[in-house]
């Protein structure tokens, strides 16, 4: 019942998230028509948008196919795509995004990948992913330091923490591959101090929980440090993914025809924005991507025109992954069906042969 409640919940936050942006985008005065203004994008634009969206969902299934490859799993890149569109679709429609890896690891056990090497394939991602987004946002922060001190006013402290506790999860990352017994100690603390301040239920459970992670945690990231050629190109498909993430924006800047602001000042904004709002405990990040977007972006994408921006933005950055994952989990169920019907029709013809 619980659980019920809780998609629910999330449902609604979503279809709330929607409203909110469509009531941005439609309900501005200084805009006097709406959908002649959307009518009037630049086609070659909305199609680099696209392209980006392309390269985020792409790169990160690609990483993974090429991971399960080298381990011996002769997986489709088909399928790889399909495990990936449906890890993005429950991510985003979880808090925390805490349903997309286990959602993904289920789908690959459904196309034959153990849950073991599943599991291992989402937490290399997940780490490399963390990684790379740390280290891209600080470079491109520290090479426009005083433009994004301009945008963002007496509201750079969201992007600091947010870096923060982006930053943070990386040696915290590694001390669970190197220093294993000490992480374990620390979380049971924490689980103990949970349970005093009746934060935690169950004690024996949490602690159950939180060891069966931290060992596929260290277990993942153990092989992997053992293979730096891997490391390299997992670390070079989470940058080309996350570039696709980033770059949306610059797309979407120009297929409205403005100009003045380079791509470099709009990527740096743009990863900003989603160190800022990643911490955010709602489905895809609900309500902080979208204030984020028209409090960052105030000073660079005119007041008419900035909800409708944001309707686009959003667009292919969220509401396209809840689409497609839609469609993706329908198609998974066929294709499995369709297996499960070939399965029988090959005993029913092994049997018959037998019997003949």
């Amino acid at each position: 019942m619980k659980f019920s409640l809780k998609k629910l919940l999330s449902l609604l936050l979503v279809v709330g998230s929607i409203e909110a942006v469509i009531g941005i985008a439609f309900s501005n005065s200084e805009l006097e028509n709406a959908w002649e203004a959307l009518g009037s994008l630049d086609p070659k634009w909305v199609l680099g948008i696209f392209a980006c969206w392309f390269a985020y969902m792409f790169f990160d299934a690609l990483s993974g196919w090429i991971y399960l490859r080298s381990v011996g799993f002769r997986l489709s890149i088909g399928r790889a795509v399909n495990a990936c569109l449906i890890g993005f679709y429950y991510s985003n429609i979880t808090p925390s995004s805490a349903g997309g890896q286990p959602m993904q690891v289920n789908s690959l056990r459904k196309a034959g990948i153990p849950v073991g090497y599943g599991t291992m394939t989402a937490t290399i991602r997940f780490v490399c992913n963390q990684f790379a987004v740390t280290v891209m946002c600080l470079i491109f922060w520290l090479l426009n330091r005083e433009f994004a001190a301009q945008q963002l006013g007496d509201k750079i402290w969201l992007a600091r923490v947010g870096l923060v506790i982006n930053f943070a999860a990386v040696p915290l990352f590694l001390m669970a591959a190197f220093q294993r017994n000490l992480i374990q100690r620390i979380a049971i603390g924490v689980i103990r101090l949970g349970v005093r301040l009746r934060l935690v239920r169950n004690e024996e459970a949490a602690i159950a929980s939180t060891t069966n992670v931290l060992d596929t945690y260290h277990e993942a990231l153990r092989e992997l440090s053992r293979r730096p050629g891997q490391i390299m190109v997992q670390v070079l498909c989470s940058c080309l993914s996350l570039g696709g993430a980033m770059g949306a924006i610059y797309f979407v800047y120009h297929a409205f025809g403005f100009t003045g602001t380079p791509w470099y000042q709009l990527m740096t904004i743009s990863f900003l924005l989603f160190i800022s709002a990643s911490y955010t405990p709602l489905p895809g990040a609900s309500g902080a991507q979208e204030g984020g977007f028209l409090l960052y972006y105030a000073n660079i994408i005119p007041g008419d025109r900035i909800g409708l921006a944001l309707l686009v933005w959003r667009f292919f950055t969220y509401y396209l992954f809840l689409i497609v994952g839609v469609v993706m989990v329908i198609w998974e169920k066929v294709l499995l069906a369709a297996e499960r019907r070939r399965k029988k029709r090959k005993e029913k013809a092994s049997a018959e042969d037998s019997e003949g």
